[in-house]
């Protein structure tokens, strides 16, 4: 959809936000005051950027509200950023907590989303904040996930994942179906994001570069997890976004999962079949089906060797963002990230993916961003034009050479 001012609407389906680490302390139970304290005087912060001059871009409203304006966008989705209470790093990157650390890092999670609805609520309208759960006591994130939905948090749930040796379920496990009933019934989506089910890797100097290699891999799973587990015909509602984990990997990966499929419930006797005895009926449908009918991608960053690949993936599935205020983000070069993608595509098809899907996903009123974007939003012939050069201070992996390469 595009604005009254003939301008996107521009909604980022990936920005994160969280409080500065000692405002968190009044969002926490104060049963558990005593214990930040002595947590928050010894904690060293290891990210340079939650420490430079511009880490308030996380929490301070108005500076938020007019960076993302300047950059042509309107509204956003917000994951964590920030280190919540008693965790060893930012939630999305932290592994599973032990038993013993359950407790506290469950009431530093729940602080982070009480926030999350006050700052939401600073912006009606413009955030879906995505609440955080653990993956440890189901029933406890069943509850946590309708409290947050009242609290009006819209951006659904950031799913942690659940690497090999996490000490958690797989995500194909039975266990979890209370949480994607509970999803189901409130029609929260579910959001797995890029980096967030990579198992540890070392202090070796290679472990890094492997990280960069490996880490899109390991946040896809979750996919073929929930398919081949059958979460998707239980409930019928469920619905499951993947993002910043790249998009141009999406159709092949369907492809190998519907011949796995296949082969696995085929009725002649397929060496695949055989070994996989009695999972017809568990499976259900064909991957490529379910992703038709339940799955989005949060396509942050579309790079120009993804987009030829949009019908496959699906028009209606591809929601771009921004990843302010990240370093690797577009901001402020949005208008310069949706030219390199998007120049030259039919209006509509720009206006679904820009934000039009997001406001669907998310359930966004466009009424009033459309309003705003005639004032901000970037021109419909500005976006039509061939970007021909890259800004000189962009850091964003959407500028980066190399288009062909195949991020998985």
């Amino acid at each position: 959809m595009t604005s009254g001012a003939d301008r996107y609407t521009v909604i980022s389906a990936d920005c994160h936000a969280g409080a500065d680490l000692l405002d968190y302390k009044p969002y926490l139970e104060k049963r558990h005051h005593e214990e930040f304290d002595a947590w928050a005087a010894a904690y060293v912060n290891p990210y340079e950027d939650l420490l430079a001059d511009t880490a308030d871009r996380n929490w301070n409203s108005g500076r938020r509200l007019s960076e993302l304006e300047a950059d042509g966008i309107v509204a956003e989705v917000l994951f964590p950023n920030t280190i919540p209470p008693f965790f060893p790093s930012a939630s999305l990157m932290a592994p599973a907590p032990t038993a013993a650390e359950f407790e506290l890092r469950w009431a530093g999670l729940r602080a982070h989303n009480r926030w999350l609805a006050d700052f939401c609520g600073q912006a009606p309208g413009r955030r879906a904040g995505v609440a955080q759960i653990l993956l440890n006591d189901t029933d406890r994130a069943v509850a946590e996930i309708r409290r947050t939905k009242e609290a009006g948090l819209t951006g659904g749930i950031l799913l942690p994942g659940a690497p090999p040796g996490s000490g958690v379920p797989e995500l194909y496990s039975g266990a979890y179906d209370p949480l994607w009933a509970v999803c189901a019934e409130l029609d929260v989506p579910v959001n797995h994001h890029g980096g967030s089910a990579s198992p540890p890797l070392g202090d070796e100097p290679a472990a890094r570069a492997v990280f960069m290699v490996e880490t899109t891999w390991f946040s896809h799973r979750a996919l073929w997890h929930l398919v081949f587990g059958g979460a998707f015909d239980r409930h019928p509602g469920l619905r499951l976004v993947l993002t910043e984990q790249g998009s141009g990997w999406i159709p092949g990966v369907l492809d190998m999962l519907d011949y796995y499929h296949g082969r696995l419930v085929a009725a002649s006797a397929t060496a695949e079949s055989k070994f996989g005895a009695g999972l017809a009926a568990s499976m259900g449908r064909g991957p490529s089906e379910v992703w038709r009918e339940h799955c989005f991608v949060g396509a942050s960053f579309m790079r120009p060797h993804e987009v030829p690949l949009r019908e496959r993936i699906g028009l209606d599935k591809i929601m771009w963002g921004s990843d302010y205020p990240h370093d690797e983000g577009t901001t402020p070069f949005s208008r310069e990230g949706l030219r390199i993608a998007y120049a030259g595509l039919p209006r509509e098809e720009v206006a679904a993916m820009a934000g039009g899907n997001a406001a669907r996903v998310y359930g966004f009123d466009l009424g009033p961003l459309d309003a705003l974007a005639a004032k901000c939003g970037p021109l419909v012939s500005e976006i039509a034009q061939p970007l021909t050069e890259i800004p000189p201070r962009a850091t964003s992996p959407a500028f980066a050479p190399g288009g062909s390469v195949r991020v998985w």
